[in-house]
């Protein structure tokens, strides 16, 4: 396998700036003017890509209140999932819309399909690339469904274990599709620094020598910087407007300053990283000047041996380097030196050479 993959022409893989999402998810608030709002602010804050969901609480769940339904623990912690979805998700007649306001400022757009059905309607409206949530690792059938289209693959592999992260690696592999690549995701919402085991990503590109990434739920964006810093090729944050306006992922989302800052740092710790380069930069030139080398500390006078006393490595760096000291040491002046002159084999030789004839 590749650790590059490509999507709409661009690849993504190591020497490749990041390619980072921004998540609307449920942002919008019911608003498809604040949608598009959204769109324009990632843009803006340096995202490549505005993602969004495509499900209905119908094919999410189930209306029903029996107690296995409602959500234990957490920020959405006593929601009923059948409501909690119908807040939260994102109308299909606005997507083509949403889509066609990417497309005309620039920006990628995705989603994230939850069914068969959202995905045979996210292939009319033509979308271009699919994500697959930490949720639906385990749905083989579908992320079969996805990979059956041909069309590259986000994965994220929140609370996947390697063997399920494998099987699900497999279901993809076994449609054909080997344009791929996984996130590693800390699956509650806000994530914990603490439980983000950024070395579990290094390790994914490892094992399925694929490019890698992560879908980031902490706050701030420490996390993003430094998993782009092991190796991250793809950062996706969740994204909002204001998080004083009221929705079921406003709380752990970031506001497009917030996001422009993550965006600059992360753009700061690749030109950090660089690339593979031995020996000085170009910043290094004056620095280079005050290297050490070998010096004539006290007067030499023709003839005169150079010893320990009379020859030091010091700064800065206009003799020969200090590789050399030990071989010059009982050389003998060709001429007199005069104490801080840099010196140089021209200057020194063995001690039969006839002074005075040369």
């Amino acid at each position: 396998m590749s650790h590059t993959m490509e999507i709409k022409g661009r690849k993504i893989g190591p020497g490749q700036p990041t390619y980072i999402i921004a998540e609307m998810s449920a942002n919008h608030a019911g608003s498809i003017e604040r949608a598009k709002e959204i769109i324009h602010a990632a843009k803006e804050a340096g995202a490549d890509c505005i993602k969004i969901q495509t499900y209905t609480p119908d094919t999410m769940t189930i209306d029903c209140d029996d107690p296995v339904f409602y959500i234990d623990g957490g920020t959405w912690e006593g929601e009923n999932l059948y409501r909690l979805y119908q807040k939260a998700y994102t109308p299909w007649e606005w997507q083509q819309e949403l889509k066609e306001e990417a497309e005309r400022i620039g920006i990628d757009f995705l989603s994230t399909p939850f069914d068969k059905t959202s995905v045979d309607f996210l292939e009319g409206i033509g979308m271009e690339f699919y994500k697959i949530a930490s949720f639906e690792l385990v749905d083989i059938p579908l992320i079969e469904y996805i990979a059956s289209k041909g069309k590259p693959i986000i994965m994220s592999c929140g609370m996947g274990t390697l063997g399920e992260i494998e099987d699900a690696v497999e279901a993809i592999k076994r449609q054909g599709n080997h344009n791929y690549a996984l996130l590693k995701c800390s699956s509650a919402y806000p994530a914990i620094t603490d439980e983000m085991n950024l070395r579990t990503m290094v390790n994914m590109g490892q094992v399925f020598q694929v490019p890698v990434g992560l879908s980031d739920h902490s706050l701030g964006y420490l996390g993003a910087v430094l998993g782009v810093a092991a190796g991250a090729r793809i950062v996706e944050k969740h994204f909002c407007l204001d998080r004083g306006i009221p929705n079921p992922d406003s709380s752990f989302s970031m506001e497009p300053a917030e996001f422009k800052e993550m965006v600059e740092q992360i753009r700061i710790a690749e030109k950090a990283l660089g690339k593979v380069a031995y020996g000085p930069t170009p910043q290094d030139h004056q620095s280079m000047l005050v290297r050490r080398s070998i010096f004539v500390v006290e007067d030499i006078k023709a003839g005169e041996a150079l010893t320990e006393k009379n020859i030091r490595v010091i700064r800065p760096a206009q003799g020969l380097a200090p590789k050399y000291y030990n071989d010059v040491l009982g050389k003998v002046a060709l001429t007199d030196i005069r104490r801080g002159t840099p010196l140089s084999f021209d200057l020194i030789g063995s001690k039969d050479v006839q002074y005075g004839k040369n």
